[in-house]
């Protein structure tokens, strides 16, 4: 993929920095932006109220209002559910900051650094990796705390986190991936807030998040197993909520696809070339 190569006096490119500068200017990128989300509390406790508030309503209303039969424990059930939420709705916001950099003027400094673009965007987009995978496993703590949730823990409690873990991060690294492959092609915040709710909602939707995905017709479950939420949603399932099922796809092919998926969308989304300027 190409990148920006702005080249100094010297006319030797950013490219030739060495590797333990372009590492230490990505976890520079990365405290910058974990600092400024940690002063926006709002956002910090806005990103955990809101999916259990959503737990709370909807996994109560649906349980106890609409008795399903084909779903034990829907409250338990929607859980991961919401934890991937809480992911997606990460994704979104933190691949937004590239526009606030843009516009306050920001992006034009980091690009002006001895770095390529590919240093400035990976710094970025790990930043909303942290922040979305933090966020996520806050919402499950908080979760495993509440009488109410039924976790089976299938694997043991300690498995089960691993695997609840694994599929949060891959989770975070394909979104934030996405997020930061349209923010570098789509020019203004709204139209990309726009495409990503356009792409993410039917994601989360068809993920088997709210409903399962055995019972529904044919060209639904082709969505689902088209999904790559889905099989974030199945391992979490898998290690919370199941008790020796073995889910929609099954743990191995969970693992592999989303392992492959969350490598490939990543490297795009920070391989990609940026203008200050658009």
């Amino acid at each position: 993929m190409s990148e920006i190569a702005v080249r100094g006096p010297s006319g030797a490119g950013r490219d030739d920095a060495g590797g333990g500068d372009a590492l230490a200017a990505v976890a520079a990128l990365v405290r910058r932006d974990l600092r400024a989300f940690l002063r926006s509390r709002s956002q910090l406790y806005s990103s955990v109220v809101f999916p259990l508030m959503l737990l709370a309503i909807l996994g109560t209303g649906v349980n106890d209002g609409l008795d399903p039969k084909n779903i034990r424990d829907y409250v338990t059930f929607l859980t991961p559910g919401m934890i991937a939420m809480t992911a997606v709705f990460s994704s979104t916001f933190s691949s937004a900051s590239y526009y606030q950099d843009r516009d306050s003027g920001i992006l034009k400094v980091l690009l002006a650094s001895p770095h390529s673009a590919r240093v400035v965007l990976l710094g970025k987009t790990l930043s909303a990796v942290c922040i979305g995978a933090v966020q996520a496993l806050l919402v499950l703590a908080v979760a495993s705390a509440i009488p109410a949730i039924h976790f089976q823990w299938q694997y043991g409690v300690v498995g089960s986190l691993l695997v609840s873990v694994f599929a949060i991060v891959a989770l975070n690294l394909f979104l934030s991936g996405l997020g930061q492959l349209l923010a570098s092609k789509i020019h203004s915040m709204q139209g990309f807030h726009l495409v990503m709710n356009l792409v993410l909602f039917p994601f989360l939707f068809f993920s088997g998040a709210f409903f399962p995905l055995n019972d529904l017709p044919v060209w639904l479950k082709v969505l689902g197993r088209l999904n790559p939420l889905s099989y974030g949603v199945d391992m979490m399932h898998l290690a919370l909520y199941a008790d020796g099922s073995g889910g929609y796809f099954g743990l191995p092919l969970d693992f592999a696809v989303l392992t492959a998926l969350a490598v490939a969308v990543f490297y795009f989304g920070t391989s990609r070339s940026v203008s200050p300027d658009r």
